[in-house]
């Protein structure tokens, strides 16, 4: 039996103690340090003052329940289907009433947070291309209700594509129940694909995610010890100055495997079960091991989607897939960029079959002038050459040591500048424009010329007499850009773009 949302309702009852468990990890993520302080100097606190401590942290944990409950009880959403909006009503002291219009509604999406799995609810997410963040979120509703609510929110999309599919034969518009049960998966990644792209991808983001733990927890120690671990006397007693390039190349292998092992485990974390399905023409995605995600992606709101491959990706056949929607600015959008890791070839293609109704083929090839690889080695590696030589006597004693390293990094940041320059191509057709970039991992970006915003051209005075100049692609899902190619080809496809820009009818948003 369907479900009705005409009136105001109030979420699982369950949904206090969702409330009441979010707002103790927001209180804990601030004060987290001044917790971890009194753990260690607990022994030093007299009895009275453990007392005092004790009783202000249950009161304070009282009052959090109390505003948990109020909240809960302020909190209603329903559909109003005289103005076909989605209306959240919320708000203690100050009541806030959230209107949206089904119609702008892009996404609704079905989380499920490791506290919401153990307890048995979901969280449903509305959210459209307007602003940074969700529109309307419930806490905590049940499966069978959030599928309900995610079909009637969705049913005017539905219907388009109902109408678009069956317009031939007049078909009838399917009811709600059926249309939530029409989900056929058709792409399963399995654990080994995932294995494969969790230890041949993302080694810099990992890297510097793992860098910046360590150094947040010396800075933590030296706050509570009053001792710079990094910068520590005594060291040299633990460590041989002849020994000192064994050390550090043992180190770093084990900081190479610590980065793989982080990036594996949060691959596998992020994205186990990961599962793709088809519902009236879109993709249906779900994944994840402790927090379950489920998100819709529609064909005509795509922006960009882009490939990414390295070699031993490529030897392995599996690829990591990204898909960029309708976004709100810059900050959003690689949080929005929906995420498909270890599929291989044949699932790639499909995947863009279904959101491009054929697989997109590379056209004319436009190549960046010889000078993008010139000015590419000056900022890489004359610059950061001239600076060190320049300060070198004044912030290095072993110079002879680092000067050993000099060409290692010339050779290292040379040869990737050049495969940055090889790779870097745009390919136009009249149906795509695929951009390729990248030295290790070749990325390759899809835009269909209808979903341009805007265009954005350039050309440096001396760049006049040589042809170059740079263009910018703006959508609504990011921008996608090539310089210092030929610039009279360059604003050919320009004004066939702008011309299909105007007479383009799609409803990408």
């Amino acid at each position: 039996m369907s479900a009705e949302f005409n009136q105001p309702q109030r979420q699982s009852i369950v949904g206090i103690f969702i409330m009441f468990v979010y707002s103790l990890q927001g209180y804990a993520k601030a004060f987290w340090p001044l917790l971890v302080i009194s753990i260690l100097k607990f022994n030093e606190f007299d009895k009275f003052n453990v007392a005092i401590g004790i009783m202000i942290f249950l009161a304070f944990l009282i009052i959090m329940g109390i505003v948990s409950y109020l909240k809960y009880l302020n909190f209603t959403f329903y559909i109003d289907a005289e103005n076909e909006e989605f209306i959240i009503n919320e708000g203690i002291f100050n009541k806030t009433k959230t209107a949206i219009q089904l119609s702008k509604i892009q996404q609704v999406n079905i989380n499920q947070s490791l506290i919401q799995k153990i307890i048995g609810v979901f969280e449903l997410a509305v959210d459209t291309a307007g602003t940074n963040k969700k529109e309307g979120v419930i806490k905590a509703i049940s499966h069978e209700l959030a599928l309900e609510l995610k079909a009637h929110l969705l049913k005017n999309e539905n219907k388009k594509a109902i109408h678009s599919d069956d317009a031939s034969s007049g078909s009838e518009e399917l009811p709600i129940e059926e249309a939530i049960d029409t989900e056929t998966p058709f792409i399963k990644i399995s654990f080994s694909s995932l294995l494969k792209i969790g230890i041949t991808s993302n080694y810099v983001k990992s890297f510097f995610l793992l860098l910046a733990f360590f150094f947040t927890l010396f800075d933590y120690i030296k706050q509570i010890t009053g001792r710079d671990v990094l910068h520590d006397e005594n060291i040299e007693d633990y460590v041989d100055e002849s020994q000192f390039m064994k050390v550090f190349l043992i180190l770093f292998v084990i900081f190479f495997l610590v980065v793989i092992g982080v990036n594996l485990v949060r691959t596998i974390f992020t994205y186990f079960g990961y599962k793709i399905s088809r519902q009236k023409g879109s993709l249906l995605l779900s994944y994840g091991l402790l927090n379950t995600k489920s998100t819709i992606i529609k064909p005509e709101k795509v922006q960009v989607t882009s490939v990414t491959q390295n070699f031993f990706q490529k030897k392995m056949n599996v690829l990591h897939l990204k898909i960029k929607q309708a976004t709100a600015g810059e900050k959003e959008e690689h949080k929005s960029a929906i995420e498909i890791p270890g599929c291989n070839q044949l699932e790639k293609e499909a995947i863009l079959k279904l959101l491009f109704q054929k697989i997109p083929e590379k056209g004319t090839v436009l190549k960046p002038n010889f000078r993008k690889l010139i000015f590419s080695i000056f900022l890489s590696i004359g610059l950061p050459l001239f600076g060190f030589y320049l300060l070198r006597d004044f912030i290095v004693e072993q110079t002879a040591v680092v000067d050993y390293l000099v060409p290692v990094y010339v050779g290292f940041v040379g040869l990737i500048q050049f495969f940055k320059f090889k790779n870097n191509r745009l390919f136009i057709n009249d149906t795509f424009i695929i951009k390729q970039s990248g030295a290790w991992d070749i990325c390759t970006e899809i835009i269909e010329p209808s979903k341009i915003q805007a265009i954005t051209t350039s050309q440096l005075f001396w760049h006049k007499n040589a042809n170059i100049g740079s263009v910018v692609l703006h959508t609504a899902g990011g921008n996608v850009a090539f310089q210092l190619g030929n610039f009279i080809q360059i604003k050919q496809y320009i004004n066939l773009w702008l011309y299909e820009i105007e007479t383009s009818d799609s409803n990408w948003m």
